[in-house]
């Protein structure tokens, strides 16, 4: 199976544990694209739910396929959300997130719920997070020269995310600095190093946030619980 078959069958499986009535946390990135695609069908269907888009382009797809959404600033307890990860740490469920730029509206929505389901192909999962995988941190533009001193001061390799040649934008306004990163032995103390930096808007860290993980294998669905 194709990388692409086996996020889309990870995608089916997440969106069975959605349920008509429930307020849904719709996720951003290629994995949360195709659940939103296939709770869309559903929805068709008769499913009767109320979604709660992380990104304007998530938003964009849940208007495509007519999915009832909850106005962007006054929205009810979440249900459930579905979402992508970059990295899942095997045992702990800790993720980064944040490759696809929406860190900060996702971590929102997910802090917001009252269960958070992750879909990733097996790639995604690893001991420890880190290594391959640069850790996402949103940031604001004023006085970025700064904020990238304090990163790199806690030993991590931060760059500015660029996009057609400038600074990439996030939804809230502000920049992204990916940060190469060994492996995290602390992801806590990491959070909690970086959110004292003044001008760190949030991390990709999503610590404590997944209660299930369903993983796309070549060999079939693999369901991971906290």
């Amino acid at each position: 199976m194709t990388v692409e078959a086996l996020k889309r069958a990870a995608g089916v499986r997440a969106a069975d544990e959605v349920k008509s009535g429930m307020v849904v946390g719709l996720g951003s990135g290629s994995t949360a694209e195709l659940a939103v695609e296939e709770l869309g069908r559903r929805v068709e269907s008769g499913l009767a739910i109320v979604g709660v888009p992380s990104s304007e382009k998530t938003r964009a797809l849940a208007e495509k396929f007519r999915i009832p959404l909850a106005p962007p600033t006054d929205w009810p307890r979440i249900d459930l959300t579905i979402d992508g990860a970059d990295q899942v740490e095997r045992g702990t469920l800790a993720l980064i997130k944040g490759l696809g730029g929406a860190l900060l509206r996702e971590k929102i929505v997910a802090s917001a719920s009252a269960r958070m389901v992750v879909v990733v192909d097996g790639s995604k999962i690893v001991d420890r997070l880190g290594g391959a995988t640069p850790l996402p941190v949103e940031i604001v533009p004023f006085g970025s020269a700064r904020t990238l001193d304090r990163l790199t001061a806690l030993g991590l390799v931060p760059k500015i995310r660029q996009a057609a040649g400038k600074p990439f934008v996030t939804d809230g306004g502000n920049q992204i600095a990916d940060c190469a990163i060994a492996r995290i032995e602390d992801a806590a103390r990491l959070e909690t190093e970086l959110s004292s930096i003044v001008g760190v808007v949030e991390t990709g860290l999503f610590l404590g946030l997944a209660s299930m993980v369903v993983v796309g294998r070549s060999e079939g669905i693999e369901i991971m619980r906290r």
